[in-house]
Parts: structure tokens; sequence; C-alpha cells
């Protein structure tokens, strides 16, 4: 597992103020779960965003944007973004929000005892 401890910290500081943030090590990275669900993750310096399936086709003409393909097929939802995606001015910024806003519409993937 490796992530770059900086943009962790940038994820950290841009959910300070939502509930139930905690951290897992999911998809070889650091992933953010904001009320028990996936929310964002960081794997090297590559962000993996869960946006939701309204968002994904119009994420993918972003430069730096690929879609997150596990076992061949595409997560249709999810996208990769690379450090080009988010180093513009507020880019990073509108991620973690694109990833929150999806984060209150998903379901949980916590188990239910």
């Amino acid at each position: 597992m490796a992530y770059d401890e900086r943009v962790a910290n940038r994820i950290r500081e841009a959910l300070a103020k939502q509930p139930l943030v905690e951290e897992k090590i999911l998809f070889q990275g650091l992933a953010f779960m904001v009320e028990d669900k996936m929310c964002i993750c960081v794997r090297n310096d590559v962000l993996l965003c869960r946006i939701g399936p309204d968002e994904y086709e119009a994420a993918l003409e972003i430069n730096g944007v690929e879609p997150m393909v596990h076992n061949g097929r595409s997560m249709k939802g999810y996208v990769f973004v690379s450090p080009e995606g988010y180093a513009a001015r507020g880019a990073f910024e509108s991620w973690v929000a694109k990833c929150l806003s999806f984060n209150k519409l998903a379901k949980s993937s916590k188990k239910k005892k």
C-alpha cells in the first residue's frame, strides 16, 4: 500500500468538517469513508473519486481523468484523477465536492448486523 501523504493530508483538511470520517486501507491506497461510505481514495498521488454514474461521462472528458477498471470492466461512477487533473486552482476542491455530493446518495457498504 502506497499513498502520497501530502495528498492524504489535503483530503483530511477538505473533509475536516464532515461527520463520521474514517480512513481505511482499500484499493491499494488510503480510502476516506464518510458516513460508512467510500468517498475518495488516494493511491500514490492519484485520486480515486466516487462521483456516481451521472457525473461519470463528463468527468472522463477532463484531462488527467481515467475510468476505474476492475477485473477488466469499467466501474461506472468511479474515476482515477492524476495530479494533472487536480493541479489547477480549485480543481482539487471540485473533485472532493463531487465525491461528497454523490456520497449523500450512495448506499453504505457497511454490513448490518
